[in-house]
């Protein structure tokens, strides 16, 4: 009776020890990625109300699901010259976070006519709490945090974008 309650606690022990090895050894492995590098698809020109250009952008484009739900996440910053423009079907209230992104943003949101309709400055890094816009918004540019006050932009104030056939980073 001893031997099996010895064998038994023999086995336990190893069987114990190879699973903790196997957890070792996966705590151990990461996964390593590739930067998400900048990709220019189009240039996007801030505009004042009185029509007067306030600043140019190299921007990249969200238009499809996946690349409104991914945007800048992932990524470590960008160029004070560079953004992204997130083009919707249609205008409605949007609400934006900051889940896994990891530099700060000023998101712009922009109405059907791309005039300015609200900012979220300075948003957070990794905050998942929403940042909605004011009113309906088709259209929202994400820039580098401080910007728009940089830029002095208000509402009222506008965009026009051209593609562009380049993939310069």
């Amino acid at each position: 009776m001893k031997k099996q309650i010895l064998s038994l606690g023999t086995l336990a022990f190893f069987t114990c020890l190879s699973f903790t090895s196997c957890n070792e050894e996966k705590k151990e492995k990461t996964i390593e990625t590739n930067p998400i590098s900048f990709k220019k698809e189009a240039e996007l020109y801030l505009l004042k109300s009185s029509g007067d250009t306030i600043e140019k952008l190299d921007i990249e484009l969200a238009e499809s699901d996946y690349e409104h739900e991914t945007g800048l996440m992932y990524r470590d910053g960008m160029e004070d010259s560079q953004g992204m423009l997130f083009i919707y079907d249609s205008e409605r209230v949007r609400n934006y976070y900051m889940k896994n992104t990891y530099f700060p943003l000023d998101i712009i949101y922009y109405a059907e006519d791309s005039s300015l309709v609200s900012i979220q400055k300075n948003a957070t890094p990794r905050e998942e709490t929403s940042l909605p816009s004011d009113g309906p918004a088709q259209y929202v540019l994400e820039v580098n945090a401080g910007l728009s006050d940089e830029w002095n932009l208000e509402k009222g104030d506008k965009f026009t974008f051209y593609r562009t056939n380049s993939n310069e980073e």
